[in-house]
């Protein structure tokens, strides 16, 4: 500090905290929402923390200041939750007959309320469906009002949305599906399902889940929030994270459970940081963190990258190729992965 003229001590000041809120965040993942909401909420941040601290060691690292070494020590003793965050590269798994595709994708009912102002968006996503014809669809913000067939997948499984009120999920298959099932998120217009799908000759239960929402507009511009806004703001995340420990929680009881292999997709709502991530995890694998490459990003926010939709699969399976579509179809960007199950 006493090489540094006033302007570096007052950046090394905020970089102090920075840092400091980086090597604390590195917990959160095991704090319950129901028990630390507030601190919960706190998980939202990291993306945005990594980078301000990757800044602030380029910059100490390009005045030639030792004072790099704050940002780069916690940097490191957080390599995995970093690594999470970017990948640099991915493994490379070769393909056989027994290798099949899984695409994740909320579709935010197919554009029905025009947010986006394109017509044509519901013809542009079955035109992009088509396209990639992954073996396994699984929609989360499904519209079934909406005049699309899929052809191609003669094995469906819907939720009624007019029966259960809830917000539309959907598995698409071209293999067989054994049998299927709702998981009912109480107070809530969000949910899960699953199907057991005949793949080769052998049985995988597959889960689509989508976790509450915090209906907070992702182009919000934060910059201009009061406190009383921002207030209010932290509330209803606090609130959604609540509800979304008890829905993770529901679905891993129920994986749990499973007499078959898992696989389990969707929109979480949450970022990697978070306990419902770590719950709904458990022993899977992160297909994104073994096979993909770049930022990941799942959602369309306009402040750093964010990934909040998953495939995670069970550790019989080997992933291959992971792809992230930067389609501007929805607020969400679909994900698909190749999977290999080992015998």
């Amino acid at each position: 500090m006493k090489n540094l003229n006033l302007l570096n001590k007052f950046i090394f000041l905020i970089n102090s905290v920075v840092a400091l809120l980086l090597l604390l965040s590195y917990g959160i993942s095991y704090v319950p929402p129901k028990s630390y909401a507030l601190i919960s909420t706190f998980s939202v941040s990291v993306p945005l923390l990594i980078v301000l601290n990757i800044l602030f060691a380029v910059y100490w690292l390009i005045k030639l200041k030792k004072q790099l070494i704050l940002s780069l020590l916690v940097l490191i003793v957080g390599y995995s939750q970093v690594l999470s965050f970017y990948k640099f590269s991915s493994e490379s798994v070769p393909k056989s007959e027994a290798t099949f595709t899984i695409m994740s994708y909320n579709v935010r009912l197919f554009n029905v309320y025009n947010w986006i102002e394109d017509e044509t968006i519901p013809t542009k996503i079955q035109e992009f469906i088509t396209e990639e014809s992954p073996n396994i669809l699984c929609f989360q913000e499904y519209d079934s009002s909406t005049d699309l067939e899929f052809k191609e997948y003669p094995y469906k499984y819907k939720t009624n949305a007019s029966k259960n009120n809830k917000s539309e999920l959907a598995i698409l298959s071209t293999y067989k599906i054994l049998d299927s099932g709702f998981i009912d998120f109480p107070n809530s217009a969000n949910s899960a399902i699953y199907a057991d799908l005949l793949i080769e000759s052998d049985t995988t239960r597959v889960y689509n889940v989508h976790l509450q929402s915090s209906g907070i507009d992702a182009n919000v511009d934060v910059e201009t929030l009061d406190s009383e806004q921002s207030n209010k703001l932290l509330k209803r995340l606090e609130t959604t994270f609540k509800a979304q420990q008890h829905q993770a929680g529901l679905v891993a009881n129920h994986v749990a459970k499973s007499p078959y292999k898992v696989l389990l997709c969707g929109d979480f709502n949450n970022t990697v940081y978070s306990y419902v991530y770590r719950i709904l995890k458990g022993d899977l694998k992160d297909t994104f963190e073994t096979s993909g490459t770049g930022f990941g990003s799942t959602f369309d926010f306009k402040y750093f990258p964010v990934r909040i939709d998953f495939i995670l699969a069970d550790q019989n399976f080997s992933s291959g190729t992971f792809k992230n579509y930067t389609i501007p179809y929805s607020d969400h960007f679909p994900i698909l992965t190749e999977l290999t199950l080992q015998k």
